[in-house]
This record gives C-alpha cells, structure tokens and sequence, in this order.
C-alpha cells in the first residue's frame, strides 16, 4: 500500500507540472493547449536518443530536450495559436492543437517505435533502492521547483509582471504598449522548456514512450481544474491528489478503473466548488 502512495505521489507530481505547463500557456493566451502533455513526451523520447544513442553527457541531454520542449512550445504558438487567435474569439485552438499533437506524436511514433523503451539513469543508484528510487523523487523535486520558480517570476521580474498584466486583461495590456505577442511566445517557450525538463526527469518512471503525451494532457487538465485554474499551488495540489487517488483506486479495484476515478474526482470538485479548490471567479467590472 506504501508503495502504491509514494508511486502515486511521483506520478501525481507529472500532472502537476502538466498544469503548470498550462497554466503559463493560459496566462498569456487563455488557450488551453492539447499539446501540453506531448511537450513532455518529446522531452523523454529525445533525452533518452540523446544519452543512450548520441552518448551526450547527461547535462547536455537535460539542455538539449529542454530546447527541444521549448521549439515545440514555440511552434505551437505560431502554427497553431497565432492564427486561429487573430481571426476568430471561437475555441478553435482546441482543433489547431490537437491535430497538432496527433501529427507529432505520430511522427514520433514513426521514428523511435510504438513500444515503451527504458530511460538511463541520471544518478549514479543502485536498483534496490526501493522507494528512495531516484524514478520516484525527481519528478516529485521537479514539479515542486517548478512550482516555486514560477512564483519568483511572476513576483520578482520584470517579464513575469508583464505575464500577470496580459492574464489580467491582454487588450488594456496591449494598449499600454506592451507586446503582447512577443510576450506570448516567450510563455510558450517558457512552458516548452519546463515540459522538456519534466519530461526528461521522468523519463525513469515513464519509459520514453511516443503515447505518453495524450495521458499526460488528459491528466494534466484534471490536475488543473481540480486545483483552479492559474494557480500554481492549486496544480500541485490537484496533481498529487489525482495521482495518490488514481494508485489507490489501482490497488484496491484495478487500473480499469483508474481514468473513471480520476473523471469522478473532476466531477465532485467542480459541483462542490466550480473555480476549482485554488481558484477564485474574478468579477470584470464594464
């Protein structure tokens, strides 16, 4: 049961770095999207081309699948969200970006194989180091350093303050002189190089594996709107709780039954508290 939790928690901490992946993207945008979670799979795809086949130094690896993220990221913006934004206030991004993520991750299926493949140690350890399994505690370490930097950005930089200005109203930001497409695309890239380092750190408890990004989007949103949306601890929050929850539910009942709970807790705290635990409804006086 021990086990169940802590793999629970590891694995909760990859949704909540997926919500805070969309949570930097939405800040800017107010798109939610679907190519979030494929962010992540490309960084654990390429991080483990980069050490096993390449033979790069781990450090270079983490740098080089960070930038991969962070290209991603960016092309995201430009083919995806650009477009679809300065001709209509529809959701059609939701169409952009999912084709977008169902050609890459079919792209890369194609190139590094349908089968789940394993990831190289970071960290000199021994494999019987049960739970203190570096697979268990990097995710977990990641997702919370995110978490906090992202703080320190938003609170202390001049560029984090011009992200809080855009989600709080991007045409009156727009009108104080503000780039606000520039300043777009660095969140995506931001968010790109933050999903290329999550997926990288987690690579040893995921496998490198092309399917990875649709459960991690799927489970990042619920991640999301479980802890509110834009708020970063409300995304560490709903990250552990879905994926404590989910490895219980796995234990007790079975893994069939795992996206059902993880839909059933969605449910319950949105009809309890709409916003999300951690978020707030903001009234927009006209």
């Amino acid at each position: 049961m021990f086990v169940a939790l802590i793999t629970g928690l590891a694995t909760g901490a990859l949704y909540a770095a997926a919500a805070l992946t969309y949570n930097v993207m939405f800040s800017t945008s107010k798109v939610l999207s679907v190519t979030t979670g494929h962010i992540s799979m490309l960084g654990g795809i390429f991080g483990a081309w980069f050490i096993s086949t390449l033979g790069w130094p781990i450090p270079v690896a983490l740098l080089g699948s960070m930038v991969i993220g962070a290209v991603f990221g960016l092309l995201t913006d430009f083919i995806a969200i650009r477009r679809v934004l300065a001709r209509s206030d529809e959701h059609l991004w939701l169409l952009s970006t999912l084709a977008l993520a169902t050609m890459v991750q079919q792209a890369a299926g194609l190139w590094w194989g349908t089968e789940p493949k394993p990831f190289p140690r970071l960290i000199p350890q021994d494999f019987s180091a049960g739970l203190g399994d570096q697979k268990y505690w990097l995710p977990i370490a990641v997702a919370i350093l995110l978490a906090v930097a992202l703080e320190i950005f938003y609170r202390r930089t001049l560029y984090g303050k011009l992200f809080v200005a855009m989600s709080e109203d991007a045409f009156a930001a727009r009108a104080r002189g503000i780039p606000t497409g520039r300043i777009r695309s660095m969140s995506y890239v931001i968010a790109g190089a933050m999903g290329g380092l999550v997926g990288f750190a987690a690579g040893q408890l995921t496998f490198a594996y092309f399917a990875l990004g649709l459960t991690l989007t799927l489970n990042g949103f619920i991640a999301l709107a479980v802890g509110g949306l834009g708020s970063n601890v409300g995304a560490l929050v709903g990250g552990a709780a879905l994926g404590i929850l989910s490895a219980v539910a796995t234990y007790f009942v079975g893994g069939e039954y795992q996206q059902t709970i993880s839909v059933g807790l969605l449910m319950v705290v949105l009809l309890v508290k709409p916003a999300g635990l951690f978020g707030s409804q903001s009234v927009r006086p006209v």
